[in-house]
């Protein structure tokens, strides 16, 4: 239900607020479904593993993940800005380093932002799917991962549930071909079915803004 009210999130009381691009809105809270699977298990390990890390650095090296976290910016659900604080920042440099096959960093790194994929033209059948993107090759140390939704209905225009399905190799060239990550984690793709991705490239373990797009699978 749409409402007038000042910008909220969050749940109480069996009601749930939330924003999308029509505005505030309430709804009946729901409980979300744990798949268990194996991906997940991997990302709470990293998640796990670098938050126990973090309890092992120095004070020093945690002032040098304070600064680094007031760089390092992100968006919630309400369209608001906010700043990393210095465990974020640790965990969030580190879960994508060891996503990437890198080492765990203690002290803070210089801040860095790899550049927004430019433009990707996704080709997708019921038995193919190939993401074509600029730039290519990417960048030196640099990779591209591949955040997906479950399949939708074609009328849809907004998507706030993008899964991990795949990383590229380091400076690969486009394109990459998720069809084989994507049918595992939700089936074969299915004609008239709009799926949509969210690409990002990372790099030492900071990630850019993401492109978002979406297709409709052909015959």
């Amino acid at each position: 239900m749409k409402v007038l009210t000042a910008p909220q999130s969050g749940s109480h009381n069996g009601i749930t607020a939330g924003h999308n691009r029509f505005g505030q809105y309430l709804r009946s809270r729901s409980i979300p479904v744990n798949p268990r699977s194996g991906a997940q298990g991997l990302a709470r390990g990293r998640l796990s593993g670098n938050s126990s890390g973090w309890r092992l650095i120095t004070a020093n090296q945690r002032a040098g993940w304070g600064s680094l976290g007031s760089m390092m910016t992100r968006t919630d659900a309400l369209g608001q800005t906010y700043t990393l604080q210095a465990n974020q920042a640790y965990v969030s440099v580190n879960s994508n380093r060891l996503l990437c096959g890198l080492a765990v960093v203690a002290d803070a790194p210089a801040y860095s932002t790899p550049a927004t994929i430019a433009t990707a033209t996704i080709t997708t059948t019921a038995g193919t799917l190939s993401i074509a993107y600029t730039p290519t090759p990417m960048p030196a140390a640099t990779f591209l991962a591949v955040f997906a939704s479950p399949q939708r209905s074609a009328g849809r225009a907004f998507e706030g549930d993008f899964r991990y399905v795949l990383l590229s190799t380091a400076a690969q060239a486009s394109p990459v071909n998720p069809l084989a990550a994507y049918s595992a984690k939700f089936g074969v793709p299915v004609i008239g079915n709009r799926i949509f991705f969210s690409l990002v490239s990372i790099s030492l373990g900071f990630e850019s803004a993401p492109l978002i797009t979406s297709i409709v699978v052909t015959a």
